[in-house]
């Protein structure tokens, strides 16, 4: 996997990783269905060509089309490894093979792979940028430094991501200070949990409201958070997806 974390720029890849061989089929099978075009790069080269999945078997192979250059077809079946990377409703979809064959498919020349171990189903954070409830705010709470007065203080948050959280600062309490990391930052997801994290301050906008007061958002990013916490995170975002669908049902 490692030629698709470079090109996908993942910093946090395994968080994004699929193990389970249903959930793994059942993907690839919804590519075929779909006739999703994928991407074949032949490890160690800029080769890249474009085929599709033809059939995801029950004993673990998986079938895709030839490239129509002879030659290219025989520069994969030589390679040391291929990688793959396509999208299935609006989601990034990677995964390799150590190796690829040839076989036959309703009598035509097709290659043929085992079913990958795991893949990574991405969707990109700046794609998936949730709202929170403004009735009632989820808030995060930071440890603020000595200059800033010292003990901690609660902001409401305006998003959240897999990347990061946008928070209200509208008392200006932390100031515009990009780049600035605060440690120890504690967010109540409600019917989820608590997740501590350390956030980056990456931008800042400030605002006017209608009634003319002005607020601070912050464009907060998690440093190094841990991976059961990061479940959090999508946890709750996946709750409050189900809960903007139920709304959008109910009117419709």
């Amino acid at each position: 996997m490692q030629s698709f974390i470079q090109d996908a720029d993942l910093e946090n890849w395994h968080d994004f990783e699929v193990e389970s061989r249903r959930e793994i089929i059942a993907l690839l099978r919804g590519i075929g269905e779909k006739n999703q075009l994928i991407r074949m790069l032949i490890h160690g080269e800029a080769d890249v060509c474009v085929t599709s999945i033809l059939d995801v078997r029950d004993d673990d192979t998986v079938l895709l089309d030839c490239s129509i250059d002879q030659e290219q077809n025989k520069r994969i079946l030589a390679s040391k490894g291929v990688s793959f990377e396509t999208t299935l409703d609006k989601i990034r979809i990677l995964f390799s093979a150590d190796k690829v064959e040839k076989t036959l498919y309703e009598g035509n020349a097709a290659f043929q792979i085992a079913l990958p171990i795991s893949l990574i189903r991405l969707q990109r954070r700046e794609f998936y940028r949730m709202a929170t409830p403004v009735s009632n705010p989820v808030r995060v709470t930071i440890p603020l430094p000595a200059e800033l007065g010292g003990g901690s203080s609660t902001f409401p948050l305006a998003d959240i991501s897999c990347g990061g959280i946008a928070i209200l600062d509208n008392k200006l309490i932390l100031g515009d200070t990009i780049g600035k990391d605060y440690t120890d930052c504690s967010i109540d997801l409600p019917d989820v949990g608590n997740v501590t994290t350390t956030l980056q301050i990456r931008n800042c906008l400030d605002m006017t409201l209608l009634n003319n007061k002005s607020n601070r958002r912050l464009g907060c990013q998690f440093i190094d958070i841990p991976r059961p916490m990061l479940a959090y995170v999508q946890r709750y975002i996946t709750k409050l997806e189900r809960e903007r669908n139920a709304r959008i049902a109910g009117l419709s």
